[in-house]
């Protein structure tokens, strides 16, 4: 196991090396340790659709998106023109950040332990949000929910969507990853528990 910069090893990064590597060996009958699916990055996005009018909403979106990152966010800009929504291209819509490593890890701990417990009437994650190829997206109504964020200080509140990319090969290895990094899913549609 390496050790992170000045000694730190972030939790949930401990808990999957030493106890649910192994165990999702054994689970989903992986011949090496080396197949087991791991989390490779988390990319959050923010849209923000009144900053083609109002530039300081744009501002306190990409200081929103940093505080809860821990890491500086980027503006997004307009890939084409659509005459509908009165956008051009370049113009400012959202910001992005997209974390690897210890504050990857971080952040994912962050958000099954503290920031998803916080949403209102929230009764687990849909399993079907997954991509096909064992990546997960969550989409957040608010950005209240982390604690990072004062709620004296907000403009507006935003959502925001969190993509978890992971190295699995299809959704029921991601699923199995997931759940045992402490992801709380509801039960799929249809099945007896």
């Amino acid at each position: 196991m390496t050790v992170e910069k000045n000694g730190y090893r972030p939790r949930l990064k401990e808990y999957y090396e030493r106890e649910l590597r192994a165990r999702l060996k054994d689970e989903l009958e992986l011949s090496s340790i080396m197949e087991v699916p791991t989390v490779s990055k988390i990319t959050l996005n923010m849209g923000v659709g009144e900053a083609k009018t109002e530039a300081k909403a744009l501002d306190s979106a990409i200081e929103e998106l940093t505080t809860i990152a821990g890491q500086r966010a980027h503006m997004r800009r307009a890939r084409k023109s659509i005459a509908g929504f009165k956008l051009r291209e370049g113009m400012p819509i959202g910001a992005r950040v997209t974390l690897r490593g210890p504050r990857m890890w971080e952040f994912l701990d962050r958000l099954v332990s503290i920031a998803l417990p916080r949403i209102r009437d929230f009764r687990g994650l849909a399993p079907e949000s997954f991509d096909g190829r064992g990546n997960y997206s969550i989409g957040i109504r608010e950005q209240i929910i982390f604690p990072e964020i004062n709620y004296d200080d907000i403009q507006a509140v935003r959502g925001l969507d969190v993509a978890i990319t992971t190295t699995a090969q299809n959704d029921e290895e991601g699923l199995a990853l997931l759940r045992g990094l402490g992801l709380p899913f509801r039960e799929r549609e249809g099945t007896n528990p």
